[in-house]
C-alpha cells in the first residue's frame, strides 16, 4: 500500500529528484518525489524511506502525512517556511555590500576593517549555502548547487575578488528568495485550485448537532449541510431543498438545485436551503478525496519531456564541472598565462552549471496544467496524457450520454401480431426491469406502473443485443434487430428510424418501442472547435442502428460514422483508427459501458463522471460533467502546457550555453553568471504560472 510523506524544508527541484532516485537504488519499486507539492509517495518501508532522505538531503524534515490528509488542510501549512523570513538576512547583507563597494572603489580602501565588512556581507546570507554544502559534501554529492555556489564564491576570495564573490553569493541568495516566492505563490494557486476538502461536518446524534472532523463519519450516519458549507462526503439527501455549487468538481458555474432522494457529493456548496443528508461513502472514498488523491499522483505518470530532463540533468552539471577543471587548468600549463584569469573563468562555469531552471520548471510548468484542467472539471491522471492529448488527431465520440443527452422518452408503440401497447410496455418494463441503459429507464417510466421483480423469475444480459427474462412463466426479450436475427424471430421491420427496441413475447414479435434523445447543447460547438484546433477526424462509435447515427452524425458535422457495433467491435474500430494517423486517437465515452475500448486507445476520455467510481479508475482523463466542449478545452490546455514547457527548455538552454561559452571566452563575469543561473530559472518559474491563470 502507498504511504505518503511530507517533506518540509524541500527547496530544490533537483533535490527532489535526487531523493527520487536513492529511493529506487534501495529497492523500492514504487518511489516518487513531487516538487510542487513537497511530498513522496512510497510502496515499502516507511522508516527506511527517512533514513534514506535524511542521507540524502539532511535539512529536509520528513513526517508521515495523515491518511486522510492529502496536504490541502490549514493545519499543516504552519510547518512551511515562510519564504519572506530571508530578508532579514538579505537586507542587512545587502547593505553592508554597499558600505563595501563605496570603501573599496570610491575611497580606494582595501583593508582588514573593509576584507570584515565583505566577509560579514557573505556570511549573512550565505552562512545557510555553506552549511548545505559541507553537509552535502559529506554525503558525497558533490555536484549539489550550494556546493557549486559555495566552490565558486569561496575561488572567488581565493583570487581576492571577494567583493564579487559577495555579490555572486548576495545575487544568488536574492535570486533564490525571489524563485521560492514564485514557487510558493505556484504551490498556493494550485492548492486553491483543490481546496476543496471540508475542515468539519455536522453529525446528527442522539437529536443533538456535534461538530466533528469528516474523517469521523461512518456510512449511514445523517449529517446537516447549512447554507454557505462546503459538503464534507458523498451521500443522499433525506431531506431539504437547495441550490449547490458545483464548479469546484466541474468547472460549471451555474448552481444545480438537489432535492429529496437525490444523491450530493463532497466538495460541493451548499448554498441556499438547510440538507439533511445521509452518509453513502467515508471521507477516503468520497468523490473529493479521489479527486484530490488523482491530481496530486498525475506526477507518477511523467511525461517523456520531464524524463529527458532529468535524465540530461544528471550528465549536464557533472560536464560543466569538468570542462570549468580543464579551463582552470589546461590553458595557463600550455600557454602559462596566469592562473588566476583561467580558474575566475573556471568560476564562472561554475555558477552556470546548476540546473535549477530546467529540473523546477518544467514539472512545475506540467503540474501547473494538471491544476489548471482540475479547475475546468478536467482530470488528467499524467503528464504523459497531457502530452498526448496535445497531439490528437483523431476524436472518437460514443453516442449515448456523450453527443446525445441519454435522456430518452418513449415516443411511440408499434404493435404486431395482436399484441397490446399496453402489453407491450409491461412486458417490456419488466424485463428491463435489472438493467441501467438509458433505453430500459425510459421504458420503464412508460410504463408508470409498480414493477414487483418477485414476477421475474429468470435475467440475462446479452452483450450487444438486449435482455432476456422469464416473467410467471412468459418469456420476453427487449433489443435491436440483431437479437431477432440471433434468435430467428420472424419480423416484418428491421430499419426504423430512431433508436428502437423491439419486443418478442413468447417467441413471437409482439412489435417495437420508439425511444428519442436528444443532442447536447454544446456538442455542435465541441466538434466545430476540434476542428479549428487542428483535429483531422472526429468519428462517432456507437451500438445504435445505422439509421440513428447517420442522423445525428449529419446534424453534427462529424466526419464519419461506425454503427451498430458490439463493444469489441469499437475496440477494432479504435484499432483501425490508430493505423490511419501518426498522432493519437482519443475516445470519449462514459467510462462505464466503454471500459474496454477507453483502455485501448491511445487516450481515454469519461464523460460524466461525476461520482462514478468505475469512470475514474478506467479513463485516463477524466471530465466530470456532461459537457463534450471539455474535450476541446482539454486540448487546448494541454497545448498550451507543451508550449510553455518548450519555451522554458529552449530559453533556458540558449543562455546558458551563451554564458558557457562567453564564460571560457572571458567576457562574462561571474555577477552575469548568477543570471544564467537564478535569474533563468525564475524567469522560466513565472512563465510556467501562466498555465495556472
Amino acid at each position: 500500500m502507498a504511504k505518503k510523506l511530507k517533506l518540509e524544508g524541500l527547496d530544490c527541484a533537483s533535490c527532489a529528484y535526487e531523493i527520487e532516485e536513492a529511493l529506487k537504488k534501495e529497492g523500492f519499486e514504487f518511489a516518487l518525489v513531487n516538487f510542487a507539492t513537497k511530498e513522496a509517495v512510497i510502496e515499502g518501508d516507511v522508516e527506511k524511506a527517512k533514513e534514506i532522505i535524511k542521507r540524502v538531503e539532511p535539512d529536509v524534515e520528513v513526517t508521515e502525512a495523515d491518511e486522510h490528509d492529502h496536504g490541502h488542510g490549514h493545519h499543516h501549512e504552519h510547518g512551511e517556511e515562510d519564504p519572506k523570513k530571508a530578508l532579514y538576512f538579505i537586507i542587512p547583507s545587502l547593505m553592508l555590500f554597499g558600505i563595501g563597494v563605496v570603501l573599496r572603489y570610491y575611497y580606494g580602501m582595501d583593508n582588514t576593517f573593509v576584507f570584515g565588512v565583505f566577509v560579514a556581507s557573505y556570511l549573512l546570507v550565505g552562512w545557510k549555502v555553506l552549511r548545505s554544502a559541507v553537509v552535502n559534501s559529506i554525503h558525497g554529492n558533490v555536484f549539489d548547487e550550494n556546493f557549486l555556489i559555495a566552490v565558486a564564491t569561496l575561488g572567488a576570495f581565493a583570487i581576492r575578488e571577494y567583493p564579487e564573490g559577495v555579490a555572486v553569493m548576495l545575487f544568488y541568495v536574492v535570486g533564490e528568495f525571489f524563485q521560492d516566492l514564485a514557487v510558493d505563490r505556484s504551490r498556493r494557486s494550485i492548492k486553491a485550485l483543490l481546496a476543496l476538502k471540508a475542515e468539519y461536518a455536522n453529525l446528527l446524534r442522539n437529536g443533538e448537532v456535534v461538530r466533528v472532523k469528516p474523517e469521523e463519519l461512518k456510512v449511514g450516519d445523517a449529517i446537516l449541510v447549512k447554507p454557505g458549507e462546503k459538503v464534507p462526503v458523498d451521500g443522499v439527501i433525506i431531506e431539504g431543498e437547495s441550490t449547490v455549487d458545483t464548479s469546484a468538481l466541474t468547472g460549471e458555474s451555474v448552481p444545480r438545485t438537489v432535492r429529496e432522494g437525490e444523491e450530493i457529493l463532497s466538495g460541493m456548496v451548499n448554498l441556499s436551503g438547510l440538507l439533511k443528508v445521509r452518509v453513502t461513502k467515508e471521507l477516503s472514498e468520497s468523490t473529493i478525496s479521489r479527486i484530490l488523491e488523482l491530481v496530486e499522483n498525475a506526477g507518477a505518470r511523467k511525461a517523456r519531456t520531464e524524463k529527458f530532463i532529468t535524465r540530461f540533468a544528471r550528465y549536464y552539471t557533472p560536464a560543466v564541472v569538468g570542462l570549468a577543471v580543464l579551463v582552470a587548468t589546461l590553458p595557463p600549463l600550455i600557454t602559462g598565462d596566469p592562473f588566476s584569469t583561467w580558474v575566475y573563468r573556471a568560476l564562472v562555469l561554475l555558477v552556470i552549471s546548476c540546473p535549477c531552471a530546467l529540473v523546477l520548471s518544467i514539472p512545475l510548468g506540467y503540474f501547473g496544467g494538471i491544476g489548471r484542467a482540475a479547475r475546468d472539471g478536467i482530470l488528467v491522471k499524467g503528464s504523459n496524457y497531457l502530452d498526448a492529448l496535445r497531439d490528437a488527431s483523431i476524436v472518437a465520440f460514443d453516442k449515448t450520454g456523450t453527443l446525445t443527452k441519454g435522456v430518452f422518452k418513449v415516443t411511440k408503440v408499434e404493435t404486431r401480431n395482436g399484441f397490446s401497447e399496453d402489453e407491450i410496455i409491461r412486458f417490456a418494463a419488466l424485463a428491463e426491469a435489472h438493467s441501467n441503459h438509458p433505453i430500459a429507464k425510459a421504458i420503464r417510466e412508460a410504463y408508470g406502473g409498480e414493477i414487483n421483480e418477485a414476477e421475474i423469475v429468470e435475467y440475462e444480459e446479452i452483450a450487444g443485443h438486449g435482455v432476456r427474462a422469464r416473467i410467471d412463466g412468459v418469456e420476453v426479450m427487449v433489443g435491436n434487430d440483431r437479437l431477432l436475427h440471433r434468435f430467428k424471430v420472424e419480423h416484418d421491420t428491421c430499419r426504423v428510424k430512431g433508436t428502437v427496441a423491439h419486443v418478442v413475447i413468447n417467441g413471437k414479435y409482439a412489435g417495437y418501442i420508439i425511444i428519442s434523445d436528444e443532442i447536447k447543447d454544446d456538442a455542435p460547438l465541441a466538434v466545430k472547435e476540434l476542428k479549428r484546433l487542428g483535429v483531422q477526424k472526429v468519428v462517432m462509435v456507437t451500438g445504435d442502428g445505422r439509421d440513428v447515427a447517420e442522423e445525428i452524425a449529419g446534424q453534427l458535422g462529424l466526419d464519419g460514422f461506425y454503427a451498430e457495433l458490439l463493444p469489441e467491435d469499437k475496440v477494432k474500430v479504435i484499432e483501425e483508427l490508430e493505423a490511419e494517423t501518426t498522432g493519437k486517437v482519443v475516445f470519449v465515452g462514459d467510462g462505464i459501458n466503454d471500459a474496454p475500448v477507453l483502455a485501448r486507445a491511445d487516450v481515454g476520455v469519461a464523460m460524466g463522471a461525476l461520482g462514478s467510481d468505475a469512470a475514474i479508475e478506467t479513463a485516463d482523463v477524466v471530465i466530470m460533467d456532461d459537457r463534450p466542449s471539455k474535450v476541446p478545452l482539454g486540448i487546448r490546455i494541454a497545448r498550451k502546457t507543451q508550449r510553455i514547457v518548450w519555451q522554458n527548455i529552449v530559453f533556458a538552454l540558449g543562455v546558458k550555453l551563451a554564458f558557457i561559452s562567453l564564460g571560457i571566452l572571458g567576457e562574462a563575469t561571474m555577477w552575469e553568471a548568477v543570471f544564467a543561473d537564478v535569474g533563468v530559472a525564475l524567469i522560466a518559474v513565472f512563465n510556467a504560472m501562466r498555465i495556472l491563470r
